[in-house]
């Protein structure tokens, strides 16, 4: 029976020496007894999938809404793909797997209702609050607003997992981050996250962009990426029909991006000569990222999904009613704190009622949303993805 002991001599043993040990840990918040067993990142990874908000990005808008259809990526399925891309990445290049784990399973718990357009509906909503940026809400979802011990608020995660969750992206409300000692860049398990997280939504969103009949094969094909790789999979798979061969297309381009990922950033991590993870965060520059070559594809086929799928009529269609929800639940919430359904409103009271209302909605599914503005404002929702006034 392995001890959490041996596993950390294992990966003395065995990890590139610029990974992040679970030995060299810079512990968490509020000290606790270590685990026999398990490693202080295999814990972490156990808490993220044991909260709350976690279990709630089942239901949870990747693009497309959760009762348009069964199939389609939620917030929860694009954390699994972000997981497995990530570790694989972090195998590859002798890295910490139950960090890089950890990190991806945690990334997207700060995501309210109805994806980017619900982050962009709270952040004007909160403009004078502080704003709204799902990563630092993330942060705040596991520091203060989980609720599963006696000793303090949130899952009380190790400082390496909360310093991949924010990037060091610009930080907008966040006061107490309880960060401090920051390097550059966030460790490469984090860097990892950042890269996975870029493969995923691009390769699951073409698609299920493919499956909403919203996107063309023929129109993809104007992306370099996407004809590279349809291009193989049209001379591998030719008497295939077209749906086995654009599973094929994505597997690809999922294949193609993880490899050149794993190659440059090996390449630039030689030759940047780091030998801890210290020196990895501080580094002149960023040591995991693709070739240009490539960045440059991704880049493309980024816009390319913009334009013809994020912006598509449809979704926009979709997207304006979503925001009309947060809207009205949030001015609702606001003036008449008493609707909400549980004691949130009382929580936290040193702040603001827009910041307690505003944790109130991000913490909401699609399903949830609907139903309290069904119940506040008479909408009904239909399972094709209209919406009509009683």
């Amino acid at each position: 029976m392995r001890t959490r002991l041996e596993y950390e001599e294992f990966e003395e043993r065995h990890l590139a020496p610029y990974a992040q040990k679970s030995s060299q840990t810079r512990g968490r918040v509020h000290p606790e007894k270590e685990h026999p067993l398990r490693t202080v990142y295999q814990r972490d990874r156990d808490r993220i999938v044991h909260c709350r908000a976690f279990r709630r990005l089942e239901y949870k808008t990747q693009v497309f809404l959760n009762h348009e259809g069964d199939h389609y990526r939620t917030r929860l399925t694009h954390t699994m793909e972000v997981a497995g891309i990530g570790r694989t990445v972090a195998r590859i290049l002798g890295l910490n797997e139950d960090l890089t784990e950890a990190i991806a399973l945690v990334h997207d718990v700060g995501h309210p209702p109805f994806g980017h357009t619900g982050e962009s509906a709270l952040n004007e909503l909160m403009e004078k609050f502080g704003g709204f940026e799902h990563n630092l809400q993330s942060l705040r979802v596991v520091d203060v607003l989980e609720k599963k011990y006696p000793d303090f608020d949130g899952l009380n995660l190790s400082w390496e997992v909360r310093e991949g969750i924010i990037k060091h992206r610009d930080r907008c409300w966040s006061p107490g981050l309880r960060l401090e000692g920051l390097g550059r860049f966030p460790s490469l398990e984090g860097q990892i996250i950042d890269c996975a997280d870029q493969i995923a939504y691009n390769t699951h969103d073409i698609d299920d962009g493919l499956a909403s009949n919203l996107l063309s094969d023929a129109h993809l094909s104007e992306t370099e990426l996407w004809r590279q790789v349809n291009l193989e999979s049209r001379r591998s798979y030719p008497n295939s029909g077209s749906e086995v061969r654009i599973f094929h297309s994505v597997r690809n381009l999922i294949d193609f991006l993880v490899s050149d990922l794993a190659t440059h950033s090996s390449k630039m991590i030689a030759e940047q000569g780091v030998q801890s993870a210290d020196e990895a965060r501080n580094s002149p520059v960023p040591l995991i990222g693709f070739s240009p070559e490539v960045a440059n594809g991704m880049r493309e086929l980024r816009d390319f999904l913009y334009a013809n799928l994020y912006q598509h009529p449809i979704v926009e269609g979709r997207n304006a009613i979503s925001r009309k929800i947060i809207e009205k639940l949030f001015r609702l919430y606001v003036v008449e704190p008493a609707t909400f359904d549980e004691s949130l409103s009382r929580r936290g009271t040193d702040l603001p009622i827009e910041r307690i209302v505003c944790d109130h909605i991000a913490g909401m599914t699609d399903r949830y949303a609907l139903e309290k503005y069904n119940e506040h404002f008479n909408l009904v929702a239909h399972r094709h993805g209209t919406f009509t006034q009683r």
